[in-house]
């Protein structure tokens, strides 16, 4: 008998991160989903401040921070964190 094996990819699913920060003029998206490129993902402003920036990515897990201004900042929104290379914190994201 033979054997079928699914090649299916793993679903991919949206996710907008959001940060509310109406004094800032800049606001980007990093993380190790964009090899935390500091122009991969800029967010947009929504009319009462809150910055927000969708993406589309497949399941697994993801470490995040925002760029406000020029300074990394983390999300406040989420506690889940893990210790990275420069003695701070990113924050953590898994999808599953």
């Amino acid at each position: 008998m033979a054997e079928t094996t699914s090649k299916q990819k793993p679903k991919r699913r949206r996710v907008t991160f959001s940060l509310e920060a109406d004094d800032a003029q800049k606001v980007i998206l990093g993380g190790d989903f964009n090899d935390w490129k500091a122009e991969a993902h800029p967010m947009t402003k929504d009319k009462s401040g809150t910055w927000k920036k969708a993406l589309v990515l497949p399941p697994g897990r993801f470490e995040y921070k925002f760029l406000v201004d020029g300074q990394w900042r983390n999300d406040p929104r989420n506690d889940q964190t893990c210790a990275n290379c420069f003695g701070t914190h990113n924050n953590v994201v898994v999808i599953e």
